[in-house]
């Protein structure tokens, strides 16, 4: 699969809501499983809105705008602009932040496809 380079202008990215609850939050797909055979990469922004979530891929996460926070259990990560977390792979987590505009990458890109299979062999 041979592709071009592609640029991603966040001015121009359409973002979809994200979570529920009070505040906002969104998240934009760069790229998925169509795009690439080993990682995704998407753009998010958190304001005020707490996202629960187990990871099912190892993550980076860098912070672009704001600050962006990360509990798991206990612990409360703050970001800010230029920092960037990992975060491996079966981590609950939530995500939250104040006018935060964060890049993420994942992989594998295809990890829906390998838990659905994980589930299938047991």
């Amino acid at each position: 699969m041979h592709r071009e380079p592609t640029v991603f202008r966040k001015d121009t990215t359409e973002f979809a809501a994200y979570g529920e609850g009070p505040g906002e939050a969104s998240i934009a797909r760069l790229v998925g499983p169509q795009e690439s055979e080993t990682m995704g990469a998407y753009l998010a922004r958190f304001n005020g809105r707490s996202v629960p979530w187990t990871v099912r891929y190892d993550e980076l996460i860098t912070c672009i705008e704001g600050a962006f926070r990360l509990r798991v259990g206990l612990i409360l990560h703050t970001l800010h602009p230029g920092d960037v977390i990992w975060i491996p792979k079966d981590t609950e987590l939530a995500y939250d932040g104040a006018d935060s505009l964060v890049f993420i990458a994942i992989a594998p890109v295809d990890w829906r496809n390998r838990l659905s299979q994980d589930a299938t062999q047991v």
